[in-house]
């Protein structure tokens, strides 16, 4: 008994840094990656976009996961976890540089490819980082140490919102007040000086980062492998292939799933408060409702599991409260709608940590591979917004067009536009059902 009370204590003190340090990447994957709230309705006005195109900014960001996953596990066998971190650190610095030039032209496709650039270093970051701190302690705990990490990434992405809206939202309601009244020059003039409040906000952000690329370097990160936390019993050998695991597949596509609901949840509450006539000066704190709910929630979890609650409970109590809280969205109307909305990340927060150990239990040897697999279901928030983004110009299209006032369509619309969360929620409940359990032995 003393001997396991020792060992328990010595595993806590040996990775109690190195889940400091991973929180502290989870820190700014979430300051960069929620930013993109404020960033919709930003580029909206000085691109002069639809709500379609704002949500590129999203899915510039997420198809990167796509593009660059394997590539990053590939980069992460080679070199391994802490120059890969260190190097994915950089290429975001750099992505933020090249705001500069897009600020100065005023040219939406070179502000994607800065976002596109900054995804393509935190898929490095997220493709080491999850399986690293899911590998790093008892499976069943998994989703614990996760937790951790996403009160460190939400509380960073409140603060980015707030940060962010409030140097790139001020005074957004007056411009588009004026951009209606004056002549091309002016108008041209009015949002060249908005989209050059961009430069400096993004400079720090790459001086920041090029910093913790270097810091990173130094940090004392030791060497973990799925095999020292796998059971016996699962030993992979019996697998030949990474296709033998239907429950990764199934979670690769929950995960996918949930990354959309996650990101609308998170990037369109602010547009949506617009839409619903609430000034940008208010709706810029709506993301951070949002995200306060996720860490709230996170924070329950990391009392939770796996004490009192199993991962996959977890999981299910998730996706039957976000089905619930899709219905009060569309069914409700104004601010009442809008803390729904927000209320979503109650619904989220614990089903990124549960669908990662559900989804690599028993993978031994290709937890590499399923890693970046996973890493590509990001993409979700890729796709699944812009969705959202076409339901809504079509629907307000179809309002107009019967003799509805552009305000009302645009409110309704964009409220109708919440259903496309019932069936990923729903994928969301059949994994935690059922779909985790495919093909893993008991």
């Amino acid at each position: 008994m003393t001997s396991d009370i020792e060992s328990q204590l010595h595993t806590k003190k040996t990775t109690f840094i190195p889940i400091m340090i991973i929180g502290g990447l989870f820190f700014i994957l979430g300051f960069v990656t929620w930013i993109n709230g404020a960033l919709i309705p930003f580029m909206k006005t000085i691109s002069e976009l639809t709500s379609a195109q704002s949500l590129l900014v999203a899915s510039a960001s997420y198809i990167s996961f796509v593009i660059m996953a394997l590539p990053a596990s590939y980069i992460l066998t080679n070199i391994g976890y802490k120059k890969g971190m260190s190097l994915g650190l950089f290429i975001m610095g750099f992505g933020a540089l090249v705001f500069i030039p897009a600020a100065e032209a005023r040219t939406y496709w070179m502000f994607l490819t800065g976002i596109f650039i900054q995804g393509a270093g935190m898929t490095l970051l997220q493709t080491a980082s999850n399986p690293y701190i899911t590998i790093l302690g008892p499976i069943d705990s998994a989703a614990k140490r996760i937790s951790i990490m996403g009160i460190a990434n939400k509380i960073a992405g409140a603060l980015g919102s707030l940060i962010f809206g409030s140097l790139l939202l001020s005074g957004i309601d007056e411009i588009q007040q004026k951009l209606s009244k004056v002549n091309a020059t002016e108008k041209a003039e009015l949002l060249d000086t908005m989209a050059n409040s961009v430069v400096m906000p993004y400079v720090t952000m790459a001086v920041v980062l090029f910093v913790l690329g270097i810091l990173i370097r130094k940090a004392p990160l030791p060497d973990v492998e799925a095999s020292s936390t796998e059971s016996r019993k699962e030993e992979d050998s019996t697998k030949a292939s990474i296709f033998h695991f239907p429950h990764l597949w199934l979670g690769v596509l929950t995960l996918f799933m949930y990354v959309g609901v996650e990101v609308i949840a998170g990037d369109t509450i602010i547009a949506y408060g617009i839409s619903l006539g609430f000034p940008a000066a208010d709706a810029k704190f709506f993301t951070t409702f949002t995200l306060l709910a996720m860490v709230l929630t996170y924070a329950l979890g990391v009392f939770l599991i796996p004490k009192y609650i199993t991962q996959a409970l977890a999981l299910r109590v998730s996706a039957i409260l976000g089905i619930i809280l899709t219905f009060c969205i569309v069914l409700t109307t104004g601010f009442t709608s809008i803390l729904f909305v927000a209320a979503l990340g109650i619904a989220n927060a614990l089903v990124w940590p549960a669908i990662w150990p559900l989804a690599l239990n028993g993978l031994g040897r290709f937890t590499k591979t399923a890693s970046a697999l996973l890493v590509m279901a990001i993409s979700g928030g890729a796709i699944i917004p812009p969705l959202y983004g076409k339901f809504v110009d079509s629907n307000k299209a179809d309002s107009i067009a019967q003799g509805v006032s552009e305000a009302l369509a645009t409110a309704s619309a964009s409220t109708q536009g919440y259903w496309i969360l019932l069936p990923c929620y729903s994928m969301i409940l059949y994994y935690a059902i059922a779909g985790h359990k495919l093909g893993v032995k008991k």
